[in-house]
């Protein structure tokens, strides 16, 4: 990036909102992800107008620009791949309303997810998506990769909720889409169009969200089995009882033994451990509920199911599935976290799939996530400074996202694509579909300014 460039985006944001310092480049070098690429410079907007300022700019000197949320994306989506600006947009952290009577909430997207449900809190209302992030991770950054989390089975993800956007088209346009209405079916639906688009078509610089009560209520079970396949038939037959958990998570052999090595939770070794959550507006409907899923978990061979009698043992229950991400990430040096989705009724021969990839392959995958709407999370531990393990775990990921897909699901379900999945988009979509997506690439981002070399559009 040359010089009067720098200079030219000094101008537009301030001194204090431009940085071509090597610490803050070495920061916004990476995420979550394994992916690594350094950019040119570093900026943090306070306005729509200087994002505007910013990617007219861009479009003239025909530097690239990578928006950014708070770097929590394990996909390599925010990782600016081909250099160029990272687009921090951290400081642009207002909500600007909060109306319960139209169920609405109105936020900048560096409004961080942990404090928009703290400012509904004391409403008794919710925003429901509840990423495994949510503490650290921003709203943006929730829209641009449609996140989900471990309440997905009954409330959906970032899409159910997202009802009007301001976004910035790759040209410099100011794109406004949506509004505060809960129907609308006037034209194309070209909100939902960018809710998932990884910022490849626009920077988005408001939203306008849904927002839902909070229950009241609720009731909490775990599982255990002993046969993988049990269950999972176990987790298909919950969703069709008739009601819906508000959680339905679900851990693998691999993923106990993990957390058994790093804690003093003492949990059972066996090939699978469901933890269900039910909610409602009083104890009577969560335990209603609570009571049908049990009868599926009965009805499907469980050694032991347990209900938890109080909060305590309800936080006890949770803490397992909360601690699967963080000891499994410190195994081996190097690890790869999925999120295929397959539809209810494949759930267990996708998790029986898993297991017979690992062992073909002879990688260690380790299951946990939200079985509750087909949403299993391997996690592929390996050490890349081994030429062999490496290949083979490259091999396995593809076998896994062929198998998703043969069963009628996909390769993502809430992290997105960014970079790590990008290579297998052919799996997925059939070269009319990329050709339709790579046309709206186009015309939202002429000079594909915004976020190059993501979701195999490039090609």
């Amino acid at each position: 990036m040359k010089t009067e460039t720098k200079d030219r985006l000094r101008a537009i944001l301030g001194e204090a909102n431009f940085s071509d310092q090597l610490i803050d480049l070495v920061s916004y070098s990476s995420d979550a992800s394994e992916h690594l690429h350094r950019p040119d410079a570093a900026a943090w907007p306070t306005s729509a107008e200087q994002v505007q300022a910013v990617v007219r700019l861009a479009n003239e000197e025909g530097f690239p620009v990578t928006a950014r949320g708070a770097g929590t994306g394990l996909s390599g989506l925010s990782v600016p791949s081909r250099g160029g600006l990272v687009l921090d947009l951290g400081r642009m952290d207002r909500i600007l309303d909060i109306s319960i009577g139209d169920r609405v909430a109105v936020v900048q997207p560096g409004v961080v997810y942990a404090d928009l449900a703290k400012a509904l809190e004391p409403h008794g209302y919710m925003f429901p998506p509840d990423p495994a992030s949510g503490k650290a991770c921003t709203l943006g950054g929730n829209v641009g990769t449609n996140a989900g989390g471990v309440k997905g089975a009954k409330y959906g993800t970032t899409r159910d909720y997202v009802l009007g956007l301001t976004v910035v088209l790759g040209d410099g346009r100011l794109l406004r889409v949506g509004n505060r209405a809960m129907k609308s079916v006037s034209g194309f639906d070209l909100t939902r169009l960018f809710v998932g688009s990884e910022g490849v078509l626009g920077i988005v610089t408001e939203i306008i969200l849904k927002i839902s009560p909070q229950p009241l209520a609720t009731a909490t079970t775990l599982a255990i089995f002993d046969d993988l396949e049990d269950a999972g038939r176990a987790v298909s037959g919950v969703m069709a009882s008739g009601v819906i958990p508000s959680v339905l998570e679900i851990m693998g052999r691999e993923t106990l033994r993990a957390i058994n090595q790093n804690t003093d939770l003492a949990l059972p070794e066996v090939d699978a451990m469901l933890l269900a959550e039910t909610d409602g507006c009083t104890q009577g409907e969560a335990d209603y509920q609570m009571e049908r899923v049990v009868e599926q978990f009965r009805a499907h061979n469980p050694r032991e199911v347990k209900r938890a009698e109080s909060a305590a043992q309800a936080a006890g229950l949770w803490k397992a599935r909360k601690s699967c991400y963080p000891v499994l990430a410190r195994l081996r040096p190097n690890f790869m976290l999925e999120d295929i989705t397959v539809p209810m009724s494949q759930v267990a021969p996708m998790l029986r799939g898993i297991q017979d990839i690992a062992a073909r392959h002879r990688v260690q995958i380790a299951t946990f996530g939200h079985a509750g709407d087909g949403n299993l999370h391997p996690q592929i531990l390996y050490d890349a400074a081994d030429p062999a393990e490496k290949e083979r775990v490259e091999a396995a990921i593809h076998d896994l996202f062929a198998l998703a897909v043969e069963l009628g699901g996909t390769l993502t379900g809430e992290h997105g694509i960014g970079l790590s999945k990008a290579p297998y988009m052919d799996l997925e979509h059939n070269p009319v579909a990329m050709e339709l997506m790579r046309s709206i690439k186009k015309v939202c981002d002429p000079n594909n300014i915004l976020n190059p070399g993501k979701m195999g559009l490039d090609g």
